[in-house]
């Protein structure tokens, strides 16, 4: 028996696009939700590479350059800490690649991100019956129990974000940072 051929890291690329929104919806799938995700290649190209992004991608290639597993994370920011961190969107390794080490090493890509950026925290949900909990364990990640998961979505969102014209509220339109004005946030 060989040895399984060790992952190489590195940031994603817009030919990886693909490959990854493949793999977002495999996900989907091993989560009993396939229906829920309509992630496209063109959103994930826009988010990764578009002219403000605020998305980032690592993925895990085998020995042929091609992507084997992917992460998507974002930066967060803690007001106690005063300092920002790195949310974990998605982790994710295709089952013929799982025992390789790429889970391992695409979390530890971006603890040593974090580590050398002065960030504080890496941070990540994972749903309730996955069995990667041990593996999160074994790394010394903590479950967090004291926060209650909130969402806002769908009608109630809009709902919500109706009240700002019913209040009589005026939109201002004086220079700031607004991400979706270009800015990078």
């Amino acid at each position: 028996m060989t040895n399984p051929v060790i992952p190489t890291i590195r940031p994603a690329r817009p030919e990886d696009v693909p490959a990854v929104v493949a793999m977002v919806h495999e996900l989907a799938e091993y989560e009993r939700a396939p229906d829920q995700c309509h992630l496209t290649t063109e959103q994930l190209t826009s988010a990764l590479f578009g002219t403000a992004p605020a998305l980032f991608g690592h993925v895990a290639v085998d020995e042929h350059d091609q992507p084997i597993g992917f992460a998507l994370w974002f930066l967060n920011f803690s007001t106690w800490a005063g300092v920002h961190g790195i949310y974990l969107e998605d982790l994710y390794v295709r089952p013929t690649a799982r025992g390789t080490g790429a889970g391992r090493l695409l979390l530890a890509t971006l603890a040593d991100i974090c580590v050398r950026r002065g960030y504080r925290r890496l941070e990540w949900w994972m749903i309730d019956w996955n069995p990667a909990a041990g593996f999160y364990a074994s790394i010394g990640a903590e479950q967090m129990s004291e926060w209650v998961p909130y969402r806002l979505s769908g009608d109630a969102l809009r709902d919500l974000a109706g009240q700002v014209a019913a209040a009589g509220t005026r939109t201002d339109d004086r220079p700031g940072r607004v991400p979706d004005r270009g800015d990078e946030a």
